[in-house]
Formats: C-alpha cells, structure tokens, sequence
C-alpha cells in the first residue's frame, strides 16, 4: 500500500486537520489555517508530481546574497551579466 497521499487523500487530510484547528483557540494558529486555506490549491499541487519551489528559492537567495555584498546596484546591465556569469 502506498502511504504517501494523492491529491485527494491530501485534500481529505486537509479538512480533518481544519477541524481539528476549528477546536484550537490559539489565534496564531487559526490564522496559520487561513492562510493555507487560502493557498490551498497552491499546497495541493505538491501531491501532483512531489515538486517544490525550494530550487527557485535558492537561487532567489544567492542573488540577495550576491545584491547586498555590492551595496546596491546603479550598473544594472553589468548586474546581469555578473551574475549570468556567476550563476549561469
């Protein structure tokens, strides 16, 4: 038996754990909920093909990382282009 959940198993996971929140009267925890429910599609689509963002993040990372070690940018050409050259 597969253990790890599709979409819908996840989506039913989901809604138990809503419920379980709905007891809670934690406010942190009742906006962690909303806001996931919100998003929900968004979180679902992880069960699709088990992908992420994580990846993007990273890289988003290394270039703030890259950004505040020059102490802002007024080339933005050469900004490019350093970093194609760097992460490229």
């Amino acid at each position: 038996m597969n253990d790890k959940p599709d979409r819908d198993g996840a989506r039913e996971k989901l809604l138990q754990w809503y419920q379980k929140v709905a007891d809670c009267t934690l406010r942190e925890i009742k906006s962690a909920r909303d806001t996931i429910r919100n998003k929900e599609s968004e979180v679902l689509n992880y069960f699709i093909n088990r992908s992420t963002n994580a990846a993007a993040e990273s890289l988003n990372s290394k270039i703030k990382s890259f950004r505040s070690q020059l102490h802002g940018v007024s080339d933005l050409p050469f900004f490019m282009f350093r970093l194609s050259v760097i992460f490229g």
